[in-house]
């Protein structure tokens, strides 16, 4: 039942290639280092500590937003150990709460307005990504993006312009799964290997499964089924419903996942009388 079995990464390689892929991006860039958002999950604390490891500056965010204390904590805890072994870390807290506050009261187009939580949310990775950019913009950084494979090309679960707008993403040709193993390689804290994944961006602390309706491996055994051109009327039970789940998500996030329609007009359209 949902069983796939994957072949055991080499994480070591899978480590050293991403360091050396990133050092070789920033320079060629003729950039000095990189900024990234800290939020106490697996993805950022991986995609952090292969920042670290190329010797390059490296700015930590931490960017609180009505944020649980679990994840503050957990943020704190990644940043501490980064800056304990890597020399080249620097970290800074900015806390939007409220930004994000007076922003609401700015923006509402009315006073009778009932607050969409699911644009809120996505307010709050954005507000994240201008502070993020603004620091890379003063410092000559790149904003180093933390999406996985799943997230970024399967089900397209993140915030377009928020966590999605970056300049370079060094674990998203990586399954969740194969996260976590490099962040086991790498030393990342227990807390947050044993975290439930969560994106963070609402009042609750509702997880990412919570929100997706499937685990991510559940979602990765999906991936792999329409990779191999299988379709929904092809499993039964909770094959059929977690296979249908990835399919809604991929279908209606696709505007994520490509590139902005460009209305294309002819020279004929254009030279008309």
């Amino acid at each position: 039942f949902l069983c796939l079995i994957f072949l055991i990464m080499n994480s070591k390689n899978v480590s050293f290639f991403i360091t050396d892929w990133l050092k070789s991006y920033v320079l060629k860039s003729n950039n000095k280092g990189f900024v990234i958002g800290v939020s106490g999950g697996i993805d950022s604390a991986v995609s952090s500590t292969l920042c670290a490891e190329t010797g390059l500056d490296v700015l930590c965010l931490e960017m609180p937003i009505h944020q649980s204390e679990d994840h503050i904590n957990r943020a704190r805890e990644q940043i501490y150990f980064l800056k304990k072994n890597y020399p080249n870390v620097k970290s800074k807290t900015i806390d939007l709460t409220s930004v994000f506050e007076e922003l609401k009261t700015k923006v509402s187009i009315d006073s009778t307005e009932t607050d969409n939580e699911f644009a809120l949310a996505n307010t709050r990775s954005r507000l994240r990504m201008v502070t993020l950019y603004y620091h890379a913009g003063q410092l000559g950084y790149l904003v180093c993006g933390t999406g996985n494979k799943v997230e970024d090309f399967g089900v397209g679960f993140y915030t377009k312009y928020g966590d999605g707008g970056v300049d370079l993403s060094p674990i998203a040709d990586l399954l969740k799964s194969e996260v976590y193993e490099l962040g086991n390689y790498l030393n990342v804290p227990r807390s947050i290997i044993e975290a439930s994944p969560s994106d963070g961006l609402f009042k609750d602390s509702r997880t990412d499964e919570d929100q997706i309706g499937a685990s991510y491996p559940e979602l990765e055994w999906a991936m792999s089924m329409k990779e191999k051109g299988k379709k929904a009327e092809d499993f039964i039970g909770r094959e059929n419903e977690v296979f249908k789940i990835f399919m809604r998500f991929f279908n209606s996030n696709q505007h994520k996942m490509k590139t902005i329609p460009v209305c294309s007009i002819s020279e004929s359209i254009k030279s008309s009388l």
